[in-house]
């Protein structure tokens, strides 16, 4: 007698329905031991439920983060922006009005795509800046970050390789603020990221032709083109190169702000070129340019161009999606000497803080204090060094202070800067 095939039949555990299964996808959870089955019509209603959950909560969390961009915008004009940092900042005040600017734009730019499907899309205010090491660019964009709270990272740039060659993949930076939100994606995608020594991957066909410039630069410069634009960037959670076992987290860059810096050694010679092209006199009406009537760096570096930029090595969409240029001044003695006791966290504040909780009282004279500011420019590093060098002479002090309890007084003097001599001690 032959054996007929007959279709299995089986009851879905959801609907009650009994279900004839042609194949595995007719039932497609189903466990033999228990006989818990779950039909394909089912899996479809629920995976329709997860979708309307899912949307609903998007639609939440994005009404709720345009309601705290309307507050941020608020509570950030740029006015208010600019008298926070003059706080914790000297001088620069034309670079702080231009951040300030471009931070209250681009979360104006949010609010606006957030609340209008219009078809107008504001592009993203990305900034480059420019000054001399030590003149304070990450330090504003530290305390930036602190006051509008959100995710900051700083990535050094000259880190970065194009893909395949050994170093860090552009990826990184992103990867350094989704660390920096705590590992939450939506703060990260709204947060700023800061790519120093910028300059440092300018290719080698620019005027900054170094012997030591990779000849590679132009395809990391090309690799972070697309996360400038606005493109979701997917990077492995441990840093390890990406490969099908590794699991992924994506991040879109559409919202994040990306801001550029360094030094940009030589670039006012760049500028100096093009300004003096087509002033050249021959003849009694030349004027002659001695020495001392160089223009100085800060004369130039104000009016830096596009150009300019690309003549140094940058390629033009690089700078098309740069559009803010903020320019920093080099930073003097008397600009020094503030920066040590006028901030909020000024250096000199911060000794005195510390040894006042042993029960002492730290001063600085006047002459020490200038001592600082030209040992800075001596080693021309800027403000950095500041905190580095009051370090060394507080060192012994800092030691010895605690082994007694009684009040006294240190006095830094201008031969314990220049000479190594030790702090004047006195009870009190």
């Amino acid at each position: 007698m032959a054996a007929t095939n007959k279709p299995m039949r089986h009851t879905c555990s959801f609907c009650k329905r009994t279900i004839t299964i042609k194949s595995q996808y007719d039932m497609p959870i189903y466990d033999p031991q228990t006989g818990f089955a779950i039909c394909k019509d089912c899996i479809r209603q629920v995976n329709r439920f997860l979708d309307e959950h899912d949307q609903e909560a998007a639609g939440a969390e994005h009404a709720a983060f345009t309601e705290e961009l309307g507050d941020i915008l608020k509570k950030n004009k740029p006015h208010i922006i600019k008298k926070y940092l003059d706080e914790y900042i000297i001088n620069q005040d034309r670079a702080k009005k231009i951040l300030s600017v471009a931070v209250y734009n681009h979360y104006k730019r949010m609010k606006y795509g957030f609340e209008n499907e219009d078809g107008t899309e504001i592009e993203k205010s990305n900034v480059i800046m420019l000054g001399p090491s030590g003149c304070g660019k990450t330090a504003l964009l530290s305390h930036l970050s602190k006051l509008l709270d959100i995710p900051f990272a700083v990535t050094d740039a000259s880190s970065l390789t194009e893909a395949g060659f050994v170093g860090a993949d552009v990826e990184v930076a992103v990867r350094n603020l989704y660390y920096a939100a705590e590992k939450d994606i939506e703060r990260a995608e709204h947060g700023i990221i800061y790519l120093d020594e910028f300059d440092k991957i300018a290719r080698k066909s620019g005027a900054n032709n170094s012997i030591t410039a990779d000849p590679g630069h132009e395809g990391v410069q090309q690799a972070l083109l697309k996360m400038l634009e606005g493109s979701v960037v997917e990077f492995t959670a441990r840093g390890q190169r990406k490969h099908p076992e590794a699991p992924t987290i994506k991040v879109d860059t559409k919202n994040i702000l990306f801001i550029v810096g360094g030094a940009f050694v030589g670039i006012e010679d760049v500028i100096e070129k093009r300004l003096s092209k087509g002033k050249t006199a021959i003849g009694f009406g030349a004027k002659t340019q001695g020495k001392d009537e160089k223009p100085k760096f800060d004369e130039l570096i104000h009016q830096v161009r596009p150009e300019d930029l690309m003549q140094y090595g940058i390629i033009p969409e690089v700078i098309g999606r740069l559009p803010v240029i903020c320019t920093l001044e080099s930073l003097d003695e008397d600009a020094l000497l503030r920066i040590l006791t006028e901030p909020k966290n000024a250096p000199v504040r911060q000794y005195e803080k510390l040894l006042a909780m042993d029960g002492v009282t730290l001063v600085f004279e006047e002459d020490a204090l200038r001592a600082v500011a030209k040992k800075a420019i001596e080693r021309k590093t800027g403000a950095r060094s500041l905190k580095g060098i009051i370090e060394d002479v507080m060192l012994d002090v800092m030691f010895d202070i605690p082994k007694a309890d009684n009040p006294r007084k240190v006095i830094i003097t201008k031969e314990c800067i220049e000479e190594g001599k030790n702090p004047k001690i006195v009870d009190l």
